[in-house]
């Protein structure tokens, strides 16, 4: 039994923390995100096709249902606007331009990653904020399952994307 521990230890010390994996997969996330660049609306299933190796199972199968009702929405009110208009995946409707991928914490099932993201658009003030992205462990590694938008200003995306999601779901009347 003795000499087992060791071996086990130098396993353990070996293995990447929790942390470190939930943010590869924020960062993950964020680098599909950087190719929509200016991102709007609900990605279509080319899209999410980018997004699939980077996003839970049920937060992809909410993308697809999101966005068969929008399409549903536009469909039955041809003069009407889009249900989501502007970036989903930031707190800025202009989406962001830069990201950095902060501390995360968590247990081995699920997790949360701080990340700091801006835009710049060459012209204004540059904008600056702080939204956060959950995450969960499945059978495929660690997924971003949520993100809570963060940005302090009036007109920023508030709440949390899967609540948006789903008030999209039931707004379209699906």
């Amino acid at each position: 039994m003795r000499t087992l521990l060791p071996a086990l230890a130098v396993l353990l010390l070996a293995s990447p923390a929790p942390a470190d994996e939930m943010s590869d997969a924020a960062n993950g996330f964020y680098g599909a995100y950087a190719t929509f660049h200016p991102s709007d609306g609900i990605p279509d299933a080319k899209g999410r096709a980018k997004y699939a190796p980077h996003i839970s199972p049920a937060l992809e199968s909410l993308l697809e249902r999101a966005d068969r009702a929008e399409a549903a929405f536009a469909k039955a009110n041809k003069d009407s606007p889009p249900l989501i208009e502007g970036d989903l995946f930031t707190s800025n409707f202009e989406g962001a331009t830069s990201f950095k991928v902060g501390a995360c914490k968590g247990d081995a099932k699920a997790g949360q990653c701080a990340v700091a993201l801006s835009y710049d658009d060459g012209k204004d003030k540059p904008a600056a904020w702080s939204d956060t992205i959950y995450v969960v462990r499945g059978p495929s590694g660690w997924r971003v399952d949520d993100i809570a938008y963060g940005a302090p200003w009036e007109f920023a995306n508030k709440g949390r994307l899967t609540k948006t999601l789903e008030d999209t779901i039931e707004n379209a009347g699906q």
